[in-house]
This record gives C-alpha cells, structure tokens and sequence, in this order.
C-alpha cells in the first residue's frame, strides 16, 4: 500500500481525488493515523457540498464519536489502478528486477525509471515526477 507521506506528496502535487466506492483514505490524526479506513455506500460514504469539496460520513459507525470530517481532512491513499491511470499516456513500462519494482514514465521529455520495492510506491513517486514534484 502507498504511504500516507506519498499520498500526501501526491495530493499537494494536485493530485485530484473524486471519492468512489472501493477507495482508501487515513485520517491524520494521532488517534487515527493508523487505521485505514475504505469508502462503501453501506458504511462511509462522501457527500457533494454546494461550495465545493465534500463530507466523508460515516454511517452506523458507534465504536467512536465521529459522524463526518471534511473531505479536505482525510488523506487519499490512490491503489495501484488509480495511479497507473492517473500517469496516463507518459507511463512506459512496468517490470520486476530482482526485489524492487520498476516503472519507466516520460517525464520533462526525458524518459526516467523510478524504483521501490512497493508497487504502488513506485508508480506514486513515478506519478510525482510526472507531475514535477519529485
């Protein structure tokens, strides 16, 4: 899985995040930092706000006190469809060499390898670079 600190990256990078069922997003909070929570229409779902943004509710949830938390207060953790897609048309290849995993993406008209031993890891450092913030 990404780590909060990539996902963060991406999302100041401007990765943008539509919520939808089946995706994961950490609440960065001390008590919470820990725990992965998963958008489902049955247990938490996100609320389109008229100003923009949305409220990530949470229903039927009675082990903590917490109903709902802006959008804007949760982080993102993209799988690894959503960051190949995110790359689009500068992802190249994506192979296996010995224990690490690595992506080749055009970057800044140059082709560039990103290596990490985690999967989704690579293809978030290859999108930040994409994206001109590694």
């Amino acid at each position: 899985m990404i780590t909060p600190e990539l996902a963060v990256e991406l999302a100041r990078a401007g990765l943008e995040w539509k919520p939808a069922n089946g995706d994961r997003f950490m609440i960065p909070r001390p008590d919470l930092e820990h725990d992965v929570f998963l958008v489902s229409d049955m247990t938490i779902e996100v609320e389109r706000l008229a100003l923009g943004g949305g409220l990530v509710k949470f229903n039927g949830t009675t082990e903590w006190a917490l109903d709902s938390i802006a959008q804007g207060e949760v982080v993102w953790l993209p799988r690894e469809d959503q960051l190949r897609s995110a790359l689009g048309e500068a992802f190249s290849s994506l192979a296996r060499v010995y224990d690490s995993w690595v992506v080749t993406v055009e970057a800044g008209g140059e082709e560039v390898r990103v290596i990490d031993n985690d999967v989704e890891c690579v293809y978030a450092k290859a999108l930040l670079r994409v994206i001109g913030r590694a």
